[in-house]
């Protein structure tokens, strides 16, 4: 989904998010680097945390606002704020208003809320980069994350900069759209029904044949990477920025 256009800019934001500073922290560097050899300043605030999502998602809302506030200071002016989570980015683009409502830093809010772009959002609608693949052949394929389809409309872009590698096949999953089982803390309240949601998805990343699954989201690969690693299942999981930067090499 087409946004609004916007100048490039010199300068951006990176909000890193929880699960890629604990987990993946390479897909964060990755992201980095992507923006970086786009020729834009990448500033990365170290004071940052969490978006709120899981207090809010929980039902926490004075304790999701807590989080969220002590963000706002990290971001002043008016420079888009790129994360490399459809999930962190919805919280913040989408919940935060909705947090903040009625609050004295309401309009604060609303006005960084109004600046977050999920990063392949933000490489293909803002900064048009185009790739070139350095990279050996190889078959994937690609989990489209709940979040970042739903809330922030990302659903071409992440294709459209995988299919501009040449020595990839990318092949799609029979269900895409469908969810990995993640959810946040669905995950950790329900966990049956997350395992025979992850078990339908494995099974449909390995009818394609593909060697990596990618995504956009961090919890999506926690959760796909732990089926297949307990499965046994050849398949790698990683995060779209850290391929991407994989097969360009800059």
């Amino acid at each position: 989904m087409s946004r609004p256009e916007i100048e490039r800019p010199e300068s951006v934001y990176f909000f890193g998010t929880c699960l890629v500073d604990l987990f993946y922290p390479e897909a964060g560097m990755a992201g980095m680097e992507l923006l970086k050899r786009q020729g834009v300043r990448v500033v990365f605030p170290q004071g940052q945390s969490c978006c709120g999502q899981p207090a809010y998602n929980s039902g926490y809302r004075e304790e999701a606002l807590k989080v969220a506030r002590a963000q706002l200071d990290y971001f002043p002016g008016d420079w888009p704020i790129v994360v490399p989570s459809g999930s962190c980015a919805g919280m913040m683009s989408k919940h935060w208003p909705d947090l903040f409502k009625g609050e004295p830093d309401e309009a604060r809010a609303r006005q960084v809320a109004s600046r977050v772009w999920e990063l392949t959002q933000f490489l293909v609608q803002v900064l048009k980069v185009k790739f070139e693949d350095q990279g050996p052949p190889v078959k994937i394929t690609w989990h489209a994350s709940c979040h970042a389809q739903r809330e922030m409309g990302v659903t071409d872009e992440p294709k459209a900069l995988l299919r501009q590698l040449a020595n990839v096949e990318l092949v799609e999953l029979q269900r895409e759209k469908e969810c990995c089982g993640f959810g946040g803390t669905f995950a950790v309240r329900h966990p049956e029904i997350s395992a025979a949601m992850v078990g339908d998805k494995v099974a449909d990343i390995e009818n394609t044949g593909a060697k990596a699954v990618v995504s956009g989201d961090c919890g999506c690969l926690m959760n796909i990477s732990g089926a297949l690693e307990g499965g046994k299942k050849p398949v790698r999981g990683v995060h779209i920025a850290q391929f991407l930067k994989e097969r360009t090499h800059g």
